[in-house]
């Protein structure tokens, strides 16, 4: 290999290294999934200015130790509760300063369905031109695997070692009922589809929600080979729809299947649930449900009638909410 060759693949190497969001040698799990959508976000991002405001959670440890970091943007550190309105002020800035800089919220269930939950509603009820990405482990990740309202009922966590009780938090029905300019739900088994909610999300103004399913190996105790692979098992059983909500309508954008054997295998790779506690027949009895109510809410959307509760989502759960 000659001198000039060996420059231009260190520049191109350092090129892609510069447009890329996570870089090389972070100190991410193997399957991580929020890694994947930060490597989708980059192709989204790509020739646009954008600053990051990341919480307390996996995202932050992300970035490494100073002076070093592993993110290819600029980073706002912000308290679990103040997501919201730390992105909002920077957003503002930029607005002041003529910038053409895009603000991304990139937060973890922690701090989307729980601590955050007051000023993400706050930042979404004033229209603040902020994109929310919420990727979603299901769990309070980053400090030991806690239950957070993500958390599906009767999963196994450090703090419901039986499974917990209680039905997942509808984070996406919330965030429409705020009727906000843009709501969209992101599969990691369907990255041109990912990429393109990405890209319309990081280039539209005014307030916008992402909410990704991301596997997380270590939490949900599931082999790091299989983390795509368990978002596509969602995606067919129809437990994680893939939708997008604007201009007045609801579109499903992968139909899904209703598959019972895809939601069996789905539970059965993951061994946060015990064995026998999942009922598939019931958990696909509540996702039937649950996207009955999608279909009332895009009615009601598209006649611009108030929106209602959708309905409980499927999980791991007999009929009174709790793990069998």
């Amino acid at each position: 290999m000659t001198a000039r060759s060996t420059q231009t693949r260190v520049a191109a190497v350092a090129e892609l290294e510069s447009s890329c969001l996570l870089r090389p040698g972070n100190t991410n799990c193997g399957g991580c999934g929020m890694s994947i959508a930060l490597q989708l976000l980059s192709r989204a991002t790509a020739g646009r200015t954008v600053q990051l405001v990341v919480p307390p959670c996996c995202g932050w440890v992300t970035g490494g130790n100073y002076p070093h970091t592993a993110y290819g943007a600029s980073v706002m550190a912000s308290t679990l509760g103040s997501v919201g309105a730390v992105a909002s002020g920077m957003a503002n800035v930029a607005r002041l300063n003529s910038e053409k800089t895009r603000v991304i919220a990139w937060a973890g269930d922690g701090a989307t369905y729980d601590i955050g939950l007051a000023a993400l509603s706050g930042a979404a009820e004033r229209d603040e031109d902020v994109l929310f990405i919420c990727y979603d482990n299901e769990i309070y990740g980053n400090t030991g695997g806690q239950r957070s309202s993500a958390t599906p009922s009767g999963a196994s966590t450090t703090t419901t070692p039986r499974g917990k009780r209680g039905a997942k938090k509808d984070i996406v029905g919330i965030m429409m009922a705020h009727q906000v300019g843009y709501v969209a739900t992101v599969s990691l088994a369907h990255p041109d589809d990912a990429v393109r909610k990405m890209r319309f999300a990081v280039d539209a103004r005014g307030f916008r929600f992402l909410h990704i399913l991301s596997p997380c190996p270590t939490g949900w105790k599931a082999d790091s080979s299989l983390s795509v692979h368990l978002v596509r098992l969602a995606v067919r059983g129809g437990l994680f729809p893939v939708l997008e909500a604007r201009d007045g309508a609801l579109v499903v954008n992968v139909r899904p299947e209703f598959s019972g054997v895809a939601l069996a295998e789905y539970f059965s790779h993951q061994r946060r649930f015990r064995s026998g506690s999942v009922d598939v027949a019931d958990i696909l009895g509540a996702v039937g449900r649950h996207w009955a109510g999608l279909e009332r809410w895009g009615a009601r959307l598209e006649n611009g009638e108030p929106l209602g509760p959708i309905g409980p989502q499927g999980s791991a759960a007999g009929p009174d909410g709790g793990a069998r």
